[in-house]
């Protein structure tokens, strides 16, 4: 028997870890109503690499309950899919190609699974990396984290349309070699060959520091390993000196932010540029909406940040 209690209204799922903490809680339901849409929001919160076992029991309610209508996946992208993927009758061309499922959706009785973030991510990287970025300075990309979205960050930031205007090297530094060699075998041939692709094997914040340490002026850091919001901490250590110049992206927008702190201490002596994650945050989420109820919400970002409190 499912441990999971059926919706009696229309209900759209956030699965993460902490998801009470989210913003979201909060400000679904005003969008909704700036919308003109009627789901209720509510959250499973599952451990980081849950079993299998657990993974299977949420999608199995979440596909045949009636009134569930789809849901956004934090955290568990990779571990959702790897679980799962038998269960979708449909699985978008980027969730195939990155093993990753972002967004659950129901359309023309089919149970559909969709990875959001090359198109979210995307979205972002425009709003902070200035165009003709890497063309004039050439300069490199740290990823600290191999999971799904530092994956769909090398999609974006070396997609064809760019032309030249691409990162000479992106490192993809991570605390396990699993993972890692996951990473090399999805982004084999997918990334171009005006950008050379690194991956180590980076047990401690030290290990990072080193890699830091080693990048030159405007380059792009990025903290995408959860820590900071699904778990306490950075993945750097105080010590750890930013580039000059560079960019330095924490794409979280909750939660200790230890990362983000560590870059705005540096800000102004190493002439940082620093981002939080709200707006991924932002596009994340109505990318998923658009996918669940059929909207168009680009033209309405503006409208939606400023009701959650915040400008884009």
């Amino acid at each position: 028997m499912s441990k999971y209690t059926p919706a009696t209204e229309p209900t759209f799922y956030f699965i993460g870890v902490t998801t009470g903490s989210s913003s979201i809680m909060r400000v679904f339901p005003r969008w909704a109503e700036a919308l003109g849409i009627s789901p209720v929001i509510k959250g499973i919160d599952l451990p980081l690499h849950a079993p299998a076992a657990d993974y299977r029991e949420a999608v199995d309610f979440l596909k045949h309950d009636p009134l569930s209508l789809g849901a956004l996946v934090t955290t568990h992208k990779i571990d959702i899919y790897n679980a799962c993927k038998d269960m979708f009758d449909y699985i978008d061309p980027y969730a195939q190609a990155l093993h990753e499922v972002s967004c659950f959706s129901k359309r023309d009785g089919l149970f559909q699974a969709h990875a959001k973030d090359p198109i979210s991510s995307g979205l972002a990287l425009q709003n902070f990396v200035p165009k003709g970025f890497w063309e004039a300075f050439g300069g490199s990309v740290l990823l600290l984290g191999a999971g799904g979205s530092s994956l769909s960050m090398c999609l974006c930031l070396t997609d064809p349309s760019h032309g030249g205007d691409v990162p000479r090297r992106i490192i993809l530094a991570n605390r396990s070699q699993p993972r890692l060699d996951s990473a090399r075998k999805l982004l084999e041939g997918r990334t171009g060959d005006k950008t050379e692709m690194v991956y180590l094997l980076n047990p401690t914040p030290k290990d990072n520091d080193r890699v830091l340490a080693s990048l030159a002026p405007h380059s792009l850091i990025v903290n995408a390993t959860g820590l900071g919001k699904d778990a306490p901490g950075s993945p750097i250590t105080d010590a750890g000196q930013f580039p000059p110049d560079s960019l330095v992206w924490e794409i979280n927008y909750r939660g200790d932010l230890r990362f983000l702190a560590q870059a705005e201490a540096q800000r102004t002596a190493r002439g940082l540029r620093v981002e939080n994650g709200w707006i991924y945050f932002i596009h994340g989420w109505t990318q998923v909406m658009e996918e669940v109820f059929g909207l168009q919400l680009q033209d309405k970002i503006p409208l939606l940040s400023g009701i959650a409190g915040r400008t884009p």
